[in-house]
């Protein structure tokens, strides 16, 4: 299997989620010391490390040849490799939204055209990660929103397309997740109480979370299940956005 921007945060977890289910993975990205720390747990003939910029179209279809040409085939592909920089539109500049759209929407393009053929081969499966934020809106992510909602469409459109080949496409759709680059956030109690108003399960989801539902839409168990948008959000989407009540 192949794992986008695999050297920290979500990736990191869905990667080591799958070697410790005994698959082999390859993780792809920009920075190779992080990618070997994602898999230097684990055997090295379980592990392949692909240095690469998922915005750039060479580079992707260089990974999913690397992928193939060290293990034969590729049934699974994860592409999380993604970019947030928040702004309202007035902000957002050309070189922002380049930047966002390039890696989010036009990376997730290249990696399934190159990766498909190989995913028919093995009636295999593309998960991409997606975000709560391409569900609706988001204040100040307007760049970043557009981006995931056209992931969204994507993934469903590619779902249908490639269904009787046996290819399954889906999504997952996490909310506000606790990493190391969000744990600034995280930290600020003003933030913390309002995203909390927002979270039925009273914490925000962990790269765990998400790489628990990364495995089971790549499973047997999941073999009739495409073309969906599986919300990872604590409840998140389940609101109004009512403020939650002040216990009494």
């Amino acid at each position: 299997m192949l794992v986008t921007g695999g050297g920290s945060g979500i990736g990191r977890a869905i990667a080591r989620a799958f070697l410790e289910q005994g698959a082999r993975v390859a993780v792809t990205g920009r920075h190779t010391a992080a990618l070997r720390e994602t898999v230097a747990e684990f055997p090295d003939d379980s592990t392949l490390v692909v240095e690469g910029d998922m915005a750039v179209r060479a580079d992707v279809e260089s990974a999913v040849t690397a992928v193939a040409e060290a293990w034969g085939a590729l049934d699974t592909v994860v592409a999380n490799a993604g970019l947030s920089e928040p702004g309202t539109i007035d902000e957002l500049t050309d070189e922002s939204w380049q930047r966002m759209r390039s890696i989010n929407l036009d990376g997730l393009i290249y990696l399934a055209r190159a990766s498909v053929p190989w995913l028919r081969e093995t009636r295999g499966s593309l998960t991409a990660i997606s975000s709560v934020g391409g569900l609706g809106g988001d204040w100040r992510q307007v760049g970043y929103n557009a981006t995931k909602g056209a992931v969204n469409t994507l993934v469903q459109s590619l779902a249908l397309d490639l269904g009787r080949d046996g290819v399954r496409v889906n999504a997952i759709a996490p909310a506000f997740t606790a990493t190391r680059q969000t744990q600034e956030r995280l930290d600020d109690p003003v933030f913390w109480s309002a995203l909390r108003d927002r979270l039925a399960l009273d914490r925000p989801a962990t790269p765990d979370d998400v790489a628990r539902a990364a495995l089971f839409l790549a499973s047997p168990d999941a073999a009739y299940i495409t073309g969906i948008i599986l919300p990872v959000d604590g409840g998140t989407t389940a609101s109004t956005g009512t403020p939650r009540p002040q216990a009494r």
